[in-house]
């Protein structure tokens, strides 16, 4: 079964997931990174935009396969189809509702917003969703994580 966790109170979810995913890739681990086209648009720019030692290698769902088999970190709209995706060790879920073919992936990864109430509402709606279906989920606190 995915192990779902809960990533909560992320001043800004496209810095955390650019973090996210450096040091996921540092790990040798690959990363599906899911959301909005909006989002994803601008999280590309902000990876391309690393400092030169942060790079991360990535691509959008609509390169080739050649790229999206090659790269360790793929952005993929919601409306993908994640059983294309080569690797399934992890997805992060920047979206705002439960990533179709998420059971695909070893880990699920959810980011919830500090701020946005509309989002901790959307989030809460997806925790019942997972726990509905019998996943246990890790809660992280990235605001406890900040002070220590």
């Amino acid at each position: 079964m995915t192990e779902v966790a809960f990533h909560f109170n992320a001043p800004d979810k496209l810095a955390y997931a650019c973090r996210f995913a450096r040091k996921a890739v540092r790990r040798d681990m690959r990363v599906v990174i899911t959301g909005s086209e909006q989002d994803l648009r601008q999280l590309d720019r902000m990876l391309w935009a690393m400092a030169p030692t942060d790079f991360v290698a990535h691509c959008l769902d609509e390169a080739d396969e050649e790229q999206r088999t090659a790269s360790p970190v793929l952005l993929a709209r919601a409306t993908y189809d994640m059983r294309q995706c080569r690797h399934r060790e992890m997805l992060l879920n920047l979206g705002d509702a439960v990533p179709e073919g998420y059971g695909e992936f070893a880990k699920l990864v959810e980011v919830v917003s500090r701020s946005d109430e509309a989002d901790r509402s959307r989030a809460r709606e997806r925790w019942r969703h997972y726990a509905s279906r019998g996943h246990q989920i890790v809660r992280h606190d990235l605001v406890l994580k900040e002070g220590t």
